[in-house]
């Protein structure tokens, strides 16, 4: 009976072991093993989580395509994550965050990587200040309504626009409209905002900000009341040529660009170099004479005239004689039209005469 005992006790124990050998190979074969063959050849690039599989397909593949598509990525998302996970993890709030590295693909793009925006006067200023924003709550209570309204925008928290009534302040004229007042200050805040942000746009472009004058304020100094009156001095149509001054008025400072003199007694050099400069600008506007050029243009002319002259003395239509001359009055077998000839040779001695004259 022992032996027999002893023999279930031993049977018992094998089928318990084989049993556990049997839970372990049905665990394998439900969840999978994190490791892949051939995982060199899998290309990573955990900055864009991307895997490329470069493993060449088997032979045959082309009658299990599906098969053969479904294994090749497996492996490559399971590689993927693989590299991720061997990243420094940090958790918090419960969850698991892993920052990645810089991409090494390069991707395409639609439009260009946005440039980061220009700091405006105020944030340069808070940084090398060190001022640090206060970020404010979005909501407030509202005292009217009992209850948290936005603090701007619509149906904002304490909106003074819907006041009925206004206390008329001390000191103010009683007969000014209070109402009207408050519009006109908010338009000048909203002119005031849109001029800084055109400004802050001229700054960022490095390009000249132009100047307005003065922006309203509520108690002006005395600086930006002779501003003001010099301004409106040259705001006719004469630029203030013909502007009466008021008795005892004071010329504005720093209102334009003063024309500099150089000191009675100075630098010889300078003032040589100047007067120089001067003589030179003067001698630039009167033209150069060009002597060849002028000599040819008279050259030309009188060539002009001496032709015009030969043109106008005609030959005589009587033959010439032996001696081919037109200036003799016996010369020729003809004989004829000697007389011509004379008269036409007188001609020619008269006009010898003039042209030496």
């Amino acid at each position: 009976m022992e032996v027999e005992g002893m023999d279930v006790e031993e049977s018992t124990e094998r089928q318990n072991v084989v049993d556990s050998v049997l839970s372990k190979t049905e665990e394998n074969i439900r969840f999978k093993s994190t490791e892949v063959t051939n995982s060199e050849l899998i290309e990573v690039d955990i900055g864009n989580l991307l895997a490329v599989n470069e493993n060449k397909p088997d032979f045959g593949w082309r009658d299990r395509k599906e098969e053969f598509f479904k294994k090749t990525t497996q492996d490559a998302v399971q590689v993927l994550f693989n590299s991720l996970w061997e990243l420094p993890v940090d958790k918090s709030d419960g969850n698991y965050m892993v920052k990645l590295p810089e991409g090494k693909t390069w991707l395409p793009r639609e439009k260009p990587v946005p440039k980061a925006k220009p700091l405006t006067k105020w944030e340069q200023f808070a940084k090398a200040k060190g001022i640090l924003n206060k970020k404010k709550s979005r909501l407030v209570w509202d005292e009217a309504s009992q209850s948290y309204k936005p603090r701007f925008g619509y149906n904002r928290a304490n909106d003074n626009t819907k006041d009925w009534c206004i206390e008329v302040p001390e000191g103010a004229d009683p007969y000014e409209d209070q109402f009207a007042k408050r519009k006109e200050a908010k338009k000048e805040r909203i002119a005031k905002n849109e001029l800084q942000r055109l400004r802050n746009i001229a700054r960022a472009n490095k390009s000249k900000v132009p100047g307005v004058g003065l922006t309203p304020t509520e108690r002006p100094d005395k600086k930006q009341l002779s501003k003001a009156l010099a301004l409106a001095h040259r705001s006719t149509a004469s630029i203030g040529k013909f502007t009466e001054n008021l008795p005892k008025e004071k010329q504005p400072k720093n209102m334009g660009k003063k024309r500099k003199f150089e000191p009675n007694i100075g630098n010889l050099k300078n003032e040589r170099q100047n007067q120089m400069e001067t003589l030179n600008k003067l001698t630039n506007k009167i033209p150069i004479l060009n002597v060849e050029k002028a000599a040819n243009r008279q050259l030309r002319k009188e060539q002009e005239v001496r032709a015009a002259e030969k043109r106008s003395m005609k030959p005589p239509k009587g033959k010439k004689g032996k001696g081919g001359g037109n200036f003799s009055g016996k010369g020729g077998k003809g004989g004829k039209g000697g007389k011509k000839d004379k008269m036409f040779s007188m001609k020619g001695k008269t006009l010898g005469k003039k042209m030496k004259r």
